[in-house]
C-alpha cells in the first residue's frame, strides 16, 4: 500500500511539474488551501469523504488519506513536525483536502503564517458507541469480506453492558472530546473537565464548521456555499448519488431504554454527551443565520451585506 501511494504522489508531482508552476513558484489565493478533516470514527465519514473524491476531478483538487499506524489518533512529535511541513510546503498537493482519523494539531505552534481549515463531524455519543461495537464485530456493506477484529463475538450491546464488559463500558465513549482536544496529555485523560473545555474552545475558535451526522445534509449544504471552490456540486451529489449511505453497520441491534439509561448514569456520558449538544448547539446556529425554509425545502440566503459611503470620492 505505501508503494503505490508513494507512485502515485511521484506521478502527480510529475504531472505538475510537466504543467510547469508560475514562474515565482507562488500559488494563486484560490489555490493555496489546504482543508483537513480529522474524522471521528463511525460519524457517517466515509459517506462525506467519498463526495469529497467524487468531486476531486471536477472541481480541480487533491485528496489525501491519512492512514497512520494502528489508526493511532495521536502522532508523534517528529510525525506532527514531518505533517504540519507536508501540508504547508506541499504545492503539488494544493488545493488539498485530507482526510484521516488523528486528534486537532495546532499548526500554530509550528510558526506556521497560514493554518488549514478545519472541518468535522460529530454523532450523538451513544448511537456512536453502538455502531462502532457491531462494526468491530459485523463489519459494514462497504467491505463485507473484511474481517473484523471481534468477529465471531455474537454477544448483543445489550448484553455487554448487563455483563459490564469492557466493549461498551463508559470510557469507551471518551472519544470525540479527545479528537477535538488535541495532542496534549490532559486531552486523553478519561473524564478531564479541562479536555472538554479545551475542545470546546478548538471548536469555535480553530474549526471552520462542525457539523452533526444526524443533520448531514444540512453541513455538506452549508459547506458548499461557503467553500464552493471545494464543494460546488456536492448537495446535489449527496441528495442523488449511490453513496449518500454508502457505509452501513451489519447487524446493528438498538439498545434497550434500559441499557441508554443505564450508560447515562456515568459522568463521561454526561460530558460527551455535553460536548455533542454544544457542537449541536452552534451548528445549528450557523445554519439559521445561513438558510431560510421555503415549501418545505431549504435554500441558502444571498449576500446579505454591501459596502457604502466609501471615501475619499473619485474624481
Amino acid at each position: 500500500e505505501r508503494a503505490i501511494a508513494r507512485h502515485e504522489v511521484r506521478e502527480i508531482e510529475q504531472r505538475h511539474t510537466v504543467d510547469g508552476p508560475r514562474q515565482d513558484g507562488t500559488l494563486d489565493e484560490e489555490d493555496d488551501v489546504v482543508i483537513i478533516y480529522n474524522r471521528v470514527p463511525k460519524t457517517a465519514s466515509t459517506s462525506f469523504t467519498n463526495i469529497a473524491y467524487d468531486l476531486c476531478a471536477k472541481n480541480k483538487y487533491h485528496v489525501l488519506h491519512i492512514n497512520t499506524t494502528k489508526n493511532n489518533p495521536v502522532m508523534s512529535l517528529q510525525d506532527q513536525v514531518r505533517f504540519v511541513k507536508n501540508v504547508t510546503s506541499w504545492k503539488e498537493m494544493k488545493p488539498g483536502f485530507y482526510h484521516g482519523h488523528i486528534s486537532y494539531l495546532d499548526f500554530a505552534k509550528f510558526g506556521v503564517k497560514k493554518k488549514p481549515i478545519y472541518i468535522n463531524v460529530i454523532r450523538d455519543p451513544i448511537e456512536r458507541l453502538v455502531s462502532y461495537y457491531y462494526f468491530l464485530r459485523f463489519g459494514d456493506d462497504y467491505r463485507p469480506g473484511l474481517r473484523r477484529r471481534k468477529q465471531g463475538d455474537k454477544k448483543t450491546f445489550d448484553e455487554c453492558v448487563a455483563a459490564g464488559g469492557s466493549d461498551c463500558a463508559p470510557e469507551k465513549l471518551w472519544l470525540q472530546i479527545p479528537f477535538f482536544c488535541g495532542h496534549s496529555s490532559e486531552c486523553w485523560n478519561v473524564g478531564s473537565r479541562w479536555a472538554l473545555e479545551q475542545a470546546k474552545y478548538n471548536l469555535i475558535n480553530e474549526y471552520f464548521l462542525v457539523g452533526v451526522t444526524e443533520e448531514l445534509e444540512d453541513f455538506i449544504m452549508l459547506l458548499e456555499a461557503a467553500l464552493p471552490r471545494f464543494f460546488r456540486g456536492a448537495t446535489e451529489l449527496y441528495r442523488t448519488g449511490k453513496k449518500s449511505h454508502l457505509r452501513k453497520t451489519t447487524e446493528k441491534k438498538l439498545p434497550t431504554k434500559e441499557t441508554i439509561a443505564k450508560l447515562q448514569q456515568s459522568e463521561i456520558w454526561k460530558m460527551e454527551n455535553e460536548f455533542y449538544e454544544f457542537a449541536l448547539e452552534q451548528f445549528q446556529f450557523v445554519r439559521a443565520h445561513a438558510v431560510r425554509e421555503k415549501d418545505g425545502e431549504l435554500y441558502i440566503l444571498a449576500q446579505n451585506f454591501f459596502y457604502e459611503k466609501i471615501y475619499p470620492k473619485s474624481n
